[in-house]
């Protein structure tokens, strides 16, 4: 299977990240390249110091249906540190997060792998709204409105692939 990607690692491209993401219908991802971006600003490399411009990338690719992979951690001597970045660049809308090294890979499977309890819970919102033909379901005393169903079928996809 091949994957297309577009990188987005300067501020021009960060100011047309959007129009970058629309450019082609074969384009499955957009890559941020924070190594040479912080360079280009002139600060450092740190999830904190680039968040504006891993929001920018991530709000771009949602635009356009895409993945957003993040830069890969670079301190191989600190598992604990990529973890925790994994999760933040997990929770701020990206798909995934590139490795620079193998020993990386198992840990951001984790991370960025749905679990078995997303994976019922996303079974069981889309089976619920599906039964009920609304806008809107209640489901563990939780009101949830039909644009949350996107997230659930990228849950079920991602399970689907894995014949979980």
């Amino acid at each position: 299977m091949e994957l297309y990607l577009l990188i987005i690692e300067t501020n021009e491209g960060l100011e047309a990240a959007i129009e970058i993401a629309r450019c082609s219908g074969r384009i499955d991802a957009m890559f941020f390249g924070g190594v040479d971006m912080a360079a280009e600003l002139r600060c450092k490399n740190t999830f904190e110091s680039l968040i504006y411009a891993r929001s920018r990338v991530v709000h771009a690719s949602a635009a356009a249906g895409l993945d957003a992979i993040d830069v890969p951690f670079l301190d191989l001597d600190d598992p604990d540190g990529m973890r925790k970045e994994a999760e933040k660049v997990r929770d701020l809308g990206f798909s995934g997060k590139g490795s620079v090294h193998p020993k990386q890979i198992a840990a951001l499977n984790e991370v960025f792998t749905p679990s078995d309890h997303q994976i019922s819970r996303a079974r069981r919102i889309i089976a619920k709204f599906e039964e009920a033909d609304t806008g809107l379901v209640v489901i563990d005393g939780k009101l949830i409105e039909k644009p949350v169903l996107r997230d659930m079928y990228r849950v079920v996809e991602i399970a689907d692939r894995m014949e979980v």
